[in-house]
């Protein structure tokens, strides 16, 4: 089994999980990149995964499905208009004979969900490489509570979220009077792949615990202090 990132939009990932010929497509937000993907690797569509309902995680769906009309959409009630599957937090499922959790990690939007099998993560938007996404909600406490549930996750833990947005992130944290002493480093590393466009995701829960400053956020009132710096920045 493996995890590729396809390039969507400005800065947005489509991930492709697939065993053999069979995939898993991860927030399609536009069809032709991904359907390009597939057709050069000879591969074949069992599922679509959604986390979030918005157009740059979604607007591929309908076309992917044209091609692979037998594919399920599986993602929270928020996107059930696509959905063959409406699944919760606390749910669980198979795919590739392994079992795939369903988290909530709401606050980017109201019904946002993450899906975690091993030690794969697929977070969408609700956290990025020394980052998390914006809090469109207003729902603070939320979006908090979701970085707790993914610092208990397990260091090796792989983190595939659906924007590049490390070096930006990393950046901020320069920016703030204190911050962490590894986002230096990771920043030199960051900004070289970044120039032969290398994708820097996946990252890792271990390395976010010591890069991401929303994850070492103490309180909410940390946690949103710094998120409205990042929405200025």
């Amino acid at each position: 089994m493996s995890v590729e990132p396809v390039k969507a939009l400005d800065d947005n990932y489509i991930w492709v999980y697939t065993q053999a010929s069979d995939a898993v497509v991860v927030d399609p937000g536009e069809a032709s990149s991904i359907l390009t993907y597939l057709q050069e690797h000879n591969l074949n569509v069992i599922t679509i995964l959604l986390t979030h309902d918005h157009d740059d995680h979604t607007a591929g769906v309908k076309k992917v499905l044209e091609v692979y009309p037998k594919a399920s959409v599986i993602g929270p009630k928020e996107t059930e208009r696509f959905n063959t599957q409406t699944v919760a937090p606390g749910d669980s499922l198979t795919l590739f004979e392994q079992e795939v959790k369903v988290l909530l990690t709401a606050g980017h939007t109201s019904g946002h969900i993450s899906y975690l099998t091993n030690d794969m993560l697929f977070c969408g938007d609700a956290l990025f490489s020394a980052g998390c996404g914006r809090v469109f909600t207003g729902d603070y406490q939320a979006q908090y509570d979701a970085l707790k549930i993914f610092s208990e996750l397990s260091n090796n833990t792989r983190v595939f979220a659906g924007h590049e947005y490390t070096e930006t992130n990393l950046k901020f944290a320069q920016s703030l009077a204190e911050y962490p002493e590894a986002v230096d480093k990771k920043l030199t590393e960051v900004s070289l792949l970044r120039m032969q466009d290398i994708p820097t995701l996946p990252s890792t829960i271990g390395q976010e615990k010591e890069i991401n400053v929303f994850l070492q956020a103490d309180t909410l009132a940390d946690f949103k202090a710094l998120r409205d710096k990042r929405d200025n920045f």
